[in-house]
């Protein structure tokens, strides 16, 4: 397969790095790329979200190469004027080449359009899902809360941790844990602790303990793990 990279940032090079046994790997960078269609299968957009549109619409169109974006909430017609189309974000984290490389390999994979994306996720030995255009930015705010919000969570451990002088290892270790049950049981199944337990006075206790600016987010995750449970808080711990 001859693909074409726009982008030489980190997902370019690690697309490329990733591709470069399996493909025929060309890389260009924002402005060099009116005709790089031509003699390619596909033309793969590694540029910001805010930048695909106007990268595509600078491509000559053709009837051979497929253009393609890495973006997982931008919808298939930013890539207009082209007649075929295609999206694969990888559900992976790419802060280097190296790294990006090595996780693109085996990653799940969502994918939407021109055929051309399956062939592109199996050099890969990806794992795919097709996500609908009208889902997108839905699915892309699931993946947010996956990584993003689970990382911001694990933030507010490590400020806790740190305020009673308790390295944040053995509470990451725990996480670990708990994220290995969800996987293994789904989420319901995997709950414990003081609210599947209905144990309101031990939640009482835990927001008398906590600083202020840390009782909105416990606040709003015990809700969220009474919803879990299908179990109705107190007034006083919502």
């Amino acid at each position: 397969m001859r693909i074409a990279i726009i982008g030489a940032g980190r997902a370019g090079l690690s697309f490329g790095a990733a591709l470069q046994d399996a493909a025929e790997i060309s890389v260009y960078g924002r402005g060099e790329h009116r005709d790089v269609g031509l003699h390619r299968d596909v033309v793969l957009l590694c540029v910001p979200d805010r930048a695909i549109s106007d990268v595509a619409a600078r491509i000559e169109p053709n009837d051979t190469a497929a253009i393609v974006h890495v973006s997982g909430a931008t919808p298939l017609s930013a890539l207009v004027p082209h007649r075929r189309r295609g999206s694969l974000h990888p559900l992976v984290s790419m802060p280097d080449p190296h790294a990006g490389a090595q996780r693109l390999r085996g990653a799940w994979m969502a994918t939407a359009g021109d055929p051309v994306v399956l062939r592109l996720a199996a050099l890969l030995d990806a794992r795919t899902f097709e996500v609908d255009d009208g889902d997108r930015a839905r699915y892309h705010a699931t993946a947010a809360i996956a990584a993003n919000h689970l990382v911001a969570l694990l933030g507010q451990v490590e400020r806790l941790a740190a305020s009673i002088r308790i390295p944040p290892q053995p509470f990451i270790d725990l996480a670990a844990g708990a994220l290995g049950n969800v996987r293994d049981t789904g989420a319901a199944r995997a709950l414990t602790g003081p609210v599947a337990r209905c144990d309101w006075e031990t939640l009482r206790r835990h927001l008398d303990a906590l600083p202020r600016s840390e009782l909105a987010t416990y606040r709003a995750l015990a809700s969220e793990a009474a919803k879990l449970a299908d179990l109705e808080l107190p007034a006083d711990l919502r």
